[in-house]
């Protein structure tokens, strides 16, 4: 059974986009980012199992199990002194969606929390400028529930649960090219391994410099692959984003 799942919703997602002016960090201290970010992305989860639930058939496809918002929170917090700095990221994505079909009705729920804690090395003199090389840690919670009412009655109810959590190790990059004293752009890629089956991340942000921090307007895709006993959850995430970040 294959489910294959497309839907549109607003997150929250964030960069770093501190220091995006020459000015804007001074050398020995650590410079602070806080920035909330909006995610219009266009989701895509497949669902495979070998089971298919009560009355249909072996081959048959679920469309659109899940499209419609019930929360989301995101936030992420970067520090860098001369060469060293660090950053945590925080996710969460909650969805849920009811159902009516010829066979049979679903209610299906998909909640996805995703953390990131790496340690960053900035070889260049300048903050958030130049190449930035970061290595950590990656978790993912992915809770996937899909409930089978068929509406011929000799059928039972049933339903599928996909639910574990996932720790990879990541190591990624990003490189910030200086436009004009207060636009640059930044792109960024990274991949994690380890109790996933393989996750990676790509990016890339323009950021426009003011007085407390900076506007960033880029794209972004995340891919994920998770495998769950006898069946495998895929979640991709692609769209543009728009937020800003906050300097201390």
């Amino acid at each position: 059974m294959s489910a294959k799942n497309r839907f549109r919703m607003p997150a929250l997602l964030a960069l770093s986009l501190a220091c995006v002016s020459t000015q804007a960090c001074a050398a020995g201290d650590w410079d602070w980012v806080v920035a909330p970010y909006l995610w219009s992305a266009n989701i895509n989860t497949d669902l495979r199992t070998p089971i298919p639930p009560p009355g249909a058939g072996s081959g048959e496809n679920f469309n659109d199990l899940v499209d419609k918002l019930d929360g989301a929170f995101e936030i992420h917090i970067e520090g860098q002194g001369d060469k060293w700095g660090m950053f945590t990221d925080f996710t969460y994505l909650g969805l849920a969606s009811d159902e009516e079909r010829p066979a049979f009705d679903t209610e299906s729920d998909l909640d996805v929390r995703l953390f990131e804690l790496a340690a960053v090395w900035s070889p260049d003199e300048e903050k958030f400028s130049g190449l930035d090389v970061f290595a950590g840690l990656r978790r993912v919670d992915a809770d996937f529930t899909v409930d089978f009412h068929p509406t011929n009655p000799i059928y039972p109810d049933s339903n599928f649960k996909a639910g574990k959590s996932f720790n990879d190790f990541m190591l990624g990059a990003r490189y910030t090219f200086p436009l004009s004293d207060r636009w640059k752009l930044t792109v960024r890629g990274d991949g994690s391994w380890g109790d996933t089956a393989g996750t990676w991340n790509a990016s890339a942000v323009l950021g426009y410099a003011t007085k407390n921090g900076a506007w960033g307007l880029g794209y972004r895709v995340l891919n994920g692959d998770f495998d769950n006993d006898n069946s495998d959850l895929q979640i991709r995430m692609s769209g543009f984003e728009v937020g800003y970040g906050f300097r201390f």
